[in-house]
């Protein structure tokens, strides 16, 4: 049976997160138990963690790393950063979170076709 590890790693403060991380968890969760169906029938396991960070953290907030690998690594799109005014308001200073870039596209939020994509994209390589 193939190993596939996705951790994703998130600042969070009182049990909030920012609306960007919220919704990247959301889609993660629910991309996560479809794959899990899904990739059962190929004889691969999926286990995922949670890592929580605090604010001296949250550079490595909204990550997801597959196999150990960032998602960005994985598809060769660019980490970047942006102002996020929902972590400004947990943190109560300015804060910028991560983006990721790719030609023209600029995701604060990471939706579910990225996952997937770095997910079987790792597998064909069989980096599991």
């Amino acid at each position: 049976m193939k190993q596939l590890h996705i951790e994703w790693k998130h600042y969070e403060k009182e049990g909030q997160s920012c609306e960007r991380c919220s919704a990247t968890g959301k889609t993660l969760y629910e991309v996560i138990q479809d794959l899990r169906q899904e990739l059962g029938e190929r004889n691969v396991q999926i286990d995922f963690t949670e890592t929580v960070l605090s604010e001296s953290g949250i550079s490595e907030s909204n990550t997801i790393l597959i196999n150990g690998q960032t998602l960005e690594e994985i598809l060769q799109y660019t980490a970047s950063t942006s102002n996020c005014p929902s972590c400004s308001c947990l943190t109560g200073k300015e804060t910028t979170c991560k983006t990721l870039v790719h030609d023209d596209a600029t995701y604060e939020e990471i939706p579910e076709e990225l996952i997937r994509t770095a997910v079987f994209q790792v597998l064909d390589n069989n980096q599991t």
